[in-house]
């Protein structure tokens, strides 16, 4: 499809009600505080070619905000990731590190999960 098809409604081409209006769904996530955040660091190795990863769930707030999360994380443990679907994803097995960083950072509601 081309980009001068595409809409914003949602797929929706026709309506038979005179009064319709479409209505955009984008409630904005709001940000828990840090203190009030419950996440869980989990080492996963499936559906990554052998690879460890370390994954973060748990996290409510904006895309924004978890991506800046994931950045920082990033960052301190010097190696690569990504943020998505909800998850921070970190390559490699850094729990303790990144534990140790969430609790300094005001996360104290999170925990090693899975073992």
């Amino acid at each position: 499809m081309s980009k001068k098809f595409k809409t914003n409604s949602g797929g929706l081409v026709y309506s038979t009600d005179p009064n319709f209006q479409i209505s955009n769904d984008d409630d904005a996530v709001e940000t828990l505080a840090p203190a009030q955040q419950k996440l869980r660091i989990q080492l996963e190795k499936n559906h990554r070619g052998g690879k460890v990863v370390s994954v973060i769930t748990g996290f409510v707030g904006s895309d924004a905000d978890i991506e800046q999360l994931a950045k920082q994380l990033k960052n301190s443990c010097g190696t690569g990731g990504s943020a998505k679907d909800g998850e921070i994803i970190i390559q490699g097995d850094h729990r303790d590190k990144i534990l140790a960083l969430l609790q300094k950072w005001g996360y104290t509601n999170t925990k090693k999960a899975g073992g």
